[in-house]
């Protein structure tokens, strides 16, 4: 690996992991891509889907944790939300994880491009306004089988799940926008254990990539979940919905051009 290499995942890291801790997801919306495009980008090297989904599957742990710290201090991590769609989304992410060695590099982007287009749509949906406050009702079915659903593709891509958690806990489910971020990185962190099993061991894991978005994510992802404290709650909406639609947009147009 050379020192442009190491260098330009650093970066990547701190990027990703800073706007994850900041929009209560694990990273991988923003990661896949990077990781996917920069480093060929700037002819530094190259990975392919496979080895991307089964970087981020493993340093989603790191990101999403180091957020989940950044947020304990606070009453917005919601113990029964987290408890329902946490064990529904591992169970999903196990059996995707698991399913994602018999995908081609295109079947990997086409579940991502999916994902993506589906968190766009319930982005920009209109909706009204949820009060920001730490007292939350739900539909517990609902919310434990569109966690499994989400559980299910986030396996085969190597993510967390969290860009698609938030717009369903914001949009279907109605949780208050700083409730969302604070208990989407602790599902997404679940999630994430169950993607990290099934990589690991069908061996889509580089390591060394691995450690070196983790230690930028011990970094950034807190400094993140701080500045997701005090900023304003459409603003974080918006910003959210910005983010999954370029990628939408970027993934499809290379899946379909």
């Amino acid at each position: 690996m050379t020192i442009g290499l190491i260098v330009t995942l650093f970066a990547i890291g701190l990027v990703g992991s800073f706007i994850s801790g900041m929009l209560g997801i694990g990273g991988a919306i923003i990661k896949f891509p990077m990781l996917l495009y920069i480093p060929t980008l700037l002819g530094v090297g190259s990975f392919t889907s496979h080895e991307v989904s089964g970087i981020t599957a493993v340093e989603v742990l790191v990101t999403s944790i180091s957020g989940v710290l950044a947020f304990r201090k606070g009453s917005y991590l919601n113990a029964q939300l987290i408890m329902i769609m946490g064990a529904a989304v591992l169970v999903g992410s196990l059996g995707g994880s698991f399913l994602s060695s018999g995908f081609s590099e295109e079947g990997v982007n086409l579940v991502y491009g999916i994902f993506a287009l589906l968190a766009a749509v319930l982005m920009l949906i209109p909706r009204k306004q949820v009060p920001d406050t730490t007292e939350v009702t739900f539909n517990k079915p609902l919310a434990a089988a569109l966690a499994l659903f989400v559980g299910l593709g986030s396996g085969v891509v190597g993510a967390g799940g969290g860009f698609l958690l938030v717009p369903i806990m914001l949009v279907i489910l109605k949780i208050p926008t700083r409730v969302t971020i604070a208990s989407s990185l602790a599902i997404t962190f679940i999630s994430s254990i169950g993607g990290s099993i099934g990589k690991i061991s069908t061996g889509q894991v580089e390591w060394l990539p691995v450690i070196i978005l983790s230690v930028a994510a011990i970094i950034a992802a807190p400094i993140g979940a701080k500045v997701a404290k005090s900023m304003n709650t459409r603003a974080l909406q918006i910003f959210l919905a910005l983010l999954i639609t370029l990628t939408a947009v970027k993934i499809w147009t290379d899946i379909l051009f």
